[in-house]
C-alpha cells in the first residue's frame, strides 16, 4: 500500500442507503477510525463544517437557524456535540422540512453525541458505527497479509491513519492516549486525577481476555465500584473497550456470570502493555490474550460495519470449561474456539468436545482459529487460519 492512500470501508455502502430514508445519520466511532473522511468520501457534494472552528462554532451558538438553512442541501457537520442546544434546532428544521439526507453528523466524544441524540432526535437519525480497520478491509486495500507476520499487524494495530501514511505505532498510540486523556476524558466526566485514569486505563489492558471483577479493578486502581462502572461507561462509550457477555443455556451447570473486557484494537491493548516492539508478542504472556482478542474483535467490527446486529458471547461454566467466542446467528450457533499456536494441537479442541458432550443444541458450527495461515476441514470442526476468519460469519 502506497503512503497516504485512502482505504476504502465497507461501511460507505450503508451510508449512502440510510442517506436516502433518514434526513440524519450519525457516524460514531473512536477517534481517528476514519468517520470524517468517509463521510467526505461517500458525499463529495455535500459541505463540510467542523464546530472545532471558533467562528463557526459561535455562529452556529448565535444563531442556529440561519446555520442549518446554510447547511441544509446537504451538509457534514463534524464535532457537533460542541454545541448541545444544535440539536433541538436540528429536530425543527428537519421536521419543518421533511427531507432526507439533509445532514451527516460525525463527532469524537460519541458519549456526548449520543445522549444528545437520543434525547432530541429519536425517529430522524440513523445510527451507525465506523470502527478501526477489519481484515477484510485492509485485504481488500491489497495489504499483504499474506506476506505479513501476525506479530507485526497486531502490534501495528487497525487505525486507518497508521496504515495509510505508514506512521511508527508506537509514537501514534502514545499520542492518541495523551489526546484521548487531555480531551476526551476531561470534558466527558471531568475526571481531575488523569494520572489515575490512566492507571485505570493501563489495569484494563492487563485484563483483557479475562473475567471482568470490577470490585478487584477498583482496589487496584483505589477507586470504588461506581467509578469503575463509570470509567468503564466512558471507555465503552469512546469504542475504547468492549464487554463480552456469557452466554445461557441450561446445560445443568452453574455458569459464569461475569463479562469479559475486550480492546477494539490490538495496538493501543500493545502500547498500554508497554510492548515495544513486534517481536516480543511471540514470548510475552499475554500473546494468546492479545490474539484472541484479536479474532474476536475483528469479527464485532466486519459485522458492525455491514451494519449488522449479531449477537457475540462466550461460555464458560464454573469448572473452566470454556468456548471462547458464541455468536448467535438466526436459529444457528456458531462456536470458536481461539488459540495463538501456529501448530495445531489436540488440546485445542478440549473445550469444542466438551461443549459436544454436554449440549443437547442440534445446530452448531464449530471453528478453530489458530496462529497459522492454513485452513482445514476435520470431521469435528472447520479450522481457520488468522488472516482467514472473515470467513467465518
Amino acid at each position: 500500500m502506497k503512503p497516504t492512500e485512502i482505504i476504502n470501508r465497507t461501511l460507505k455502502n450503508s451510508l449512502k442507503q440510510l442517506a436516502t430514508t433518514y434526513p440524519i445519520v450519525a457516524l460514531m466511532g473512536p477517534r481517528q477510525s476514519g468517520k470524517t473522511t468517509l463521510a467526505k468520501l461517500t458525499f463529495p457534494n455535500f459541505k463540510y463544517v467542523t464546530l472545532e472552528d471558533l467562528d463557526t462554532r459561535t455562529y452556529a451558538q448565535e444563531d442556529p437557524r440561519d446555520f442549518l438553512l446554510y447547511y441544509s442541501n446537504g451538509a457534514i457537520i463534524d464535532e457537533i456535540q460542541r454545541v448541545p442546544t444544535l440539536f433541538s434546532y436540528i429536530q425543527t428544521h428537519v421536521d419543518k422540512t421533511n427531507k432526507v439526507g439533509q445532514f451527516i453528523l460525525t463527532g469524537s466524544q460519541n458519549f456526548l453525541l449520543l445522549e444528545k441524540i437520543t434525547q432530541s432526535l429519536a425517529g430522524r437519525v440513523a445510527l451507525l458505527k465506523l470502527l478501526p480497520l477489519d481484515l477484510n478491509e485492509l485485504q481488500k486495500a491489497d495489504f499483504a497479509l499474506e506476506s505479513i507476520q501476525l506479530e507485526k499487524l497486531l502490534f501495528k494495530g487497525f487505525y486507518p491513519k497508521i496504515h495509510a501514511s505508514n506512521l511508527s505505532s508506537t509514537i501514534w498510540y502514545s499520542n492518541y492516549i495523551q489526546t484521548y486523556l487531555e480531551r476526551d476524558v476531561r470534558t466527558i466526566k471531568n475526571i481531575h486525577d488523569l494520572s489515575q485514569f490512566q492507571l485505570f486505563l493501563k489495569m484494563c489492558a492487563h485484563r483483557a481476555g479475562q473475567l471482568l471483577n470490577l470490585s478487584e479493578l477498583g482496589n487496584e486502581c483505589g477507586i470504588n465500584h461506581n467509578t469503575v462502572q463509570g470509567w468503564l461507561s466512558i471507555l465503552e462509550a469512546s469504542f475504547i473497550v468492549y464487554r463480552l457477555c456469557p452466554y445461557y443455556v441450561n446445560f445443568n451447570k452453574r455458569l459464569t456470570k461475569m463479562p469479559k473486557l475486550y480492546f477494539y484494537d490490538t495496538g493501543l491493548l500493545c502500547n498500554l502493555l508497554n510492548i515495544q516492539e513486534a517481536s516480543q508478542i511471540s514470548v510475552h504472556s499475554y500473546k494468546g490474550m492479545i490474539f484472541e482478542n484479536f479474532v474476536i474483535t475483528d469479527l464485532i467490527k466486519q459485522q458492525l460495519h455491514n451494519n449488522t446486529i449479531i449477537p457475540f458471547y462466550f461460555w464458560r461454566d464454573k469448572l473452566g470449561n470454556e468456548i471462547d467466542c458464541v455468536i448467535e446467528k438466526f436459529n444457528d450457533l456458531i462456536l470458536i474456539e481461539i488459540k495463538s499456536g501456529k501448530t495445531i494441537a489436540n488440546d485445542f479442541f478440549k473445550g469444542l468436545r466438551y461443549w459436544d458432550k454436554i449440549s443437547d443444541q442440534k445446530n452448531y458450527r464449530k471453528y478453530l482459529v489458530y496462529g497459522g495461515k492454513e485452513n482445514q476441514k476435520r470431521e469435528i470442526v472447520n479450522i481457520i487460519g488468522w488472516n482467514n476468519i472473515v470467513s467465518i460469519v
